[in-house]
């Protein structure tokens, strides 16, 4: 008896023992297997932000072009004046006479000139232009110029008296 005794109780503490173990291995497995799903879940969740950052760049992007055309639309081809100015006798570059010009054309160099330019615009009412523009003055109307080119970008009919 005593020993069927020790060897029932040798098979329950083996059993016990065994059992534990395995259990802590199953442990151990879910945690791993927890964790790499944990990891891929932090994966994902990062390129889902970086998707969701590429998108707002984007959509900051496309509200910046907006603006700008806005903008290019605040400065219209052409245009016929609020408000009439004194702003002296105008006379045409020698060889020129005063003519109604067109967006798109270019004008002439002489017109270039610091006698022809529009230096005080925001006396005469009108907006500071982009860089690398100018305001030019060619009879009653006021032409925005490129500077480097002459190319017309719009033209404000029947500003000065």
């Amino acid at each position: 008896m005593n020993k069927a005794l020790t060897a029932a109780l040798a098979a329950t503490f083996a059993a016990t023992t065994l059992g534990a173990a395995t259990a802590a291995e199953a442990q151990s497995r879910g945690d791993r297997y927890e964790q790499r799903h944990d990891r891929r879940d932090d994966r994902r969740d990062d390129r889902r932000d970086a998707r969701e950052d590429r998108r707002e760049w984007r959509q900051d992007r496309r509200d910046d072009r907006r603006e700008a055309r806005q903008d290019q639309r605040a400065y219209a081809r052409w245009q016929q004046a609020q408000r009439r100015y004194n702003a002296g006798r105008y006379q045409p570059p020698r060889g020129y006479q005063t003519r109604t010009w067109a967006y798109g054309q270019r004008m002439p160099s002489y017109y270039r000139s610091n006698s022809y330019v529009v230096s005080d615009y925001g006396r005469y009412g009108l907006r500071q232009p982009p860089r690398g523009y100018q305001y030019v003055r060619s009879g009653d109307d006021v032409v925005m110029t490129a500077i480097a080119t002459g190319l017309i970008t719009a033209v404000i009919a029947g500003l000065f008296n």
